[in-house]
């Protein structure tokens, strides 16, 4: 892997944590520091995604929907 990396400071109780739940994947993580990427990267890719765009079509659909459940 050639990419840099620096290195930031948590609480060890926050740490202590972070290890337990490695543990507990079943695998999922190797270790503390790939969760810890994992978690940074979901959170800054919520960000960045818009939430529920929807088509013009399936806009409609729904509207459809809805207006047969009499909501519309």
């Amino acid at each position: 892997m050639s990419e840099d990396h620096v290195s930031i400071k948590i609480p060890r109780k926050l740490y202590a944590e972070i290890e337990k739940r490695v543990k507990e994947s079943q695998g999922e993580f190797k270790d503390p520091q790939e969760y810890i990427e994992f978690v940074l990267t979901e959170i800054v890719k919520e960000d960045e995604e818009p939430e529920n765009v929807y088509t013009p079509e399936e806009e409609e659909e729904i509207k459809r929907r809805l207006k047969q459940l009499g909501y519309l």
